[in-house]
């Protein structure tokens, strides 16, 4: 995602922080997606795979049906989540 908010909370930059969520989470870059019921039976299903932070993280896209999901782990491109159309990692070549 690129803005993390543990590194600033970790060091007390509360002032960090405030400028994050001011630009980067209130900005039109960002969609927040519903963590349902519906989502947490679909991450408990994702998360005999994955960790429990990825599992949630793909279980919201899928559940939105997102056509392509990016990360940072390898191991999520191998997955076939349904609701999701397309995962690949950061280094992928789309074109």
């Amino acid at each position: 995602m690129g803005k993390d908010l543990t590194g600033p909370r970790k060091i007390g930059a509360q002032d960090l922080v405030d400028r994050i969520r001011a630009i980067f989470f209130k900005g039109d870059a960002v969609e927040l997606l519903p963590y349902t019921i519906s989502t947490a039976d679909r991450s408990s299903i994702i998360r005999s795979s994955v960790k429990v932070a990825d599992a949630i993280h793909l279980a919201c896209a899928a559940e939105s049906g997102v056509e392509l999901f990016i990360t940072h782990h390898k191991l999520l491109q191998k997955l076939a989540i349904p609701g999701i159309h397309f995962i690949a990692v950061l280094d992928t070549n789309l074109f």
